[in-house]
């Protein structure tokens, strides 16, 4: 009878506490991309309400927290998720490499299945979607919240800021380039979080938790992607 290594089972042991600690960030980060998304919808009650709320996340807490606290807070949080995020990926990832000689790729690949089985496009595009989302969010904060990139024109306005830039087609373009990226990758990402939590144990939960994915993608493409288009055509502005 074969027997299973202490080695080899702590290495078990640690792949399948990475794919939790990915999946726990990515859920976080899905929470902040849904709380965001509500914010963003603010647009449409004008610039008051809009600037009214951004000024209103720095003074959440107060005096408890300083001024900023609690943003910096949800930030730094933020942060640490998609930073181990991004690190668990990349060790599972290496780990794949180095178990199947460099052709991790291939894995569900068959003579039937030239593209590969049990495997939907989103699933293919996870490591290059996530790299396209990596870059864009590093132009969107440098655009939209440290006011460093201005499209359109700066404005100490954070609405303002906001109307100026979607007011240009290229910048809604790559905006809804982005969110197409961002939304296979969570199409795949979402089901795979919760498998990696133990929560998928049966049939009916995975078709319902795919379902669910699927829906939770749907709305943050739309509710992301409305407000830009709406300002490129001119029903919202300043």
């Amino acid at each position: 009878m074969m027997s299973i290594s202490p080695t080899r089972t702590r290495a078990t042991a640690s792949s399948s506490a990475l794919h939790a600690l990915m999946a726990v960030g990515g859920l976080i980060m899905v929470l902040f991309l849904l709380a965001h998304m509500y914010g963003n919808l603010k647009v449409f009650a004008g610039q008051e309400a809009f600037d009214g709320y951004s000024a209103y996340l720095r003074t959440v807490l107060e005096p408890l927290l300083p001024y900023g606290g609690a943003l910096w807070i949800l930030r730094v949080i933020l942060l640490l998720s998609v930073g181990t995020h991004i690190w668990a990926a990349f060790v599972l990832w290496h780990r794949s490499r180095a178990a199947t000689g460099g052709r991790g790729g291939y894995r569900y690949q068959s003579n039937a299945h030239r593209r590969g089985v049990q495997r939907s496009y989103s699933s293919f595009t996870m490591r290059w979607g996530g790299l396209t989302i990596a870059l864009f969010v590093v132009y969107h904060l440098l655009h939209l919240t440290v006011n460093v990139i201005s499209p359109g024109g700066a404005s100490e306005s954070p609405y303002l800021r906001m109307v100026n830039g979607f007011s240009i087609w290229w910048v809604v373009l790559s905006y809804a380039v982005a969110l197409v990226a961002l939304c296979l990758h969570l199409r795949h990402g979402i089901f795979s979080a919760l498998a990696s939590l133990g929560a998928a144990t049966s049939e009916v939960r995975r078709r319902r938790f795919n379902q669910l994915a699927v829906l939770i993608s749907a709305i943050l493409l739309l509710g992301f992607l409305v407000p830009p288009l709406c300002i490129l055509v001119g029903w919202v502005g300043p």
